[in-house]
């Protein structure tokens, strides 16, 4: 296959897997899209989605987040870990956009990566899901499977999605950057992964990484033998 017959491929595979994409993290606006994302970070979406609705029932805007106190706020999101510097960041980011931005969320990455706790992939995120700007944000999912899929060579996040937006077309990647986030979670997981039910890393996977897939297996097929 060459390179573009491989990108065809893992388009197609992923729309007819995921014709519709749910959005992970539950959010109704702009602000509360950025404050999860934010609460994202090395956690589960499953554990912010359970936590989100407690703070935004309190505080569901800018307005409303700065009455709370930074000990209030964190009390609230303890569950989600990194607690002290996440709620530090929410309650600076909200007093930022009251005041440079008219409590609303700015829709560049420059105005987004000024605020506290908001990172590259962060601003990513809230541009593509909230304004629909064309941006392919880079989580550890993207990352491995990038790299599994031979299609970056994955030093690092940066260049991994220098990558991803020089092979795929700018307007499928606000979508494709999520089916690959679910195909990951469900067929490609860095832990306990299936390469039979693995269809997109079987076909075009790289050599390297096939090769101490099946290694693997045959040694703890051996040593079950044993």
């Amino acid at each position: 296959m060459t390179k573009q017959e491989k990108v065809d491929f893992v388009i197609n595979t992923l729309n007819q897997l995921y014709p519709t994409i749910p959005v992970p993290l539950d959010h109704k606006d702009p602000y509360t899209l950025l404050i999860a994302v934010l609460l994202s970070a090395q956690s589960t979406d499953v554990r912010v989605n359970q936590i989100t609705p407690l703070l935004f029932e309190k505080a569901d805007n800018p307005y409303e987040m700065i009455k709370l106190s930074v000990e209030e706020i964190r009390e609230i999101i303890k569950p989600v870990g990194l607690s002290p510097m996440k709620s530090k960041g929410i309650y600076g980011l909200s007093h930022i956009l009251i005041d440079k931005h008219n409590g609303q969320v700015p829709k560049t990455y420059e105005a987004l990566e000024e605020l506290p706790a908001v990172g590259h992939k962060t601003a990513a995120v809230v541009l593509s899901q909230a304004f629909g700007i064309p941006a392919f944000p880079v989580d550890t999912h993207i990352h491995r499977l990038m790299y599994r899929w031979n299609l970056t060579n994955g030093k690092n996040v940066v260049q991994t999605e220098r990558d991803a937006k020089r092979l795929f077309p700018k307007e499928i990647w606000n979508d494709l950057h999520l089916q690959i986030i679910w195909y990951g979670r469900q067929y490609s997981p860095a832990r306990g992964w299936d390469l039979e039910k693995d269809i997109i890393t079987k076909t075009i996977g790289r050599a390297s990484v096939l090769q101490a897939y099946y290694k693997k297996t045959q040694n703890s097929a051996r040593h079950n033998q044993m």
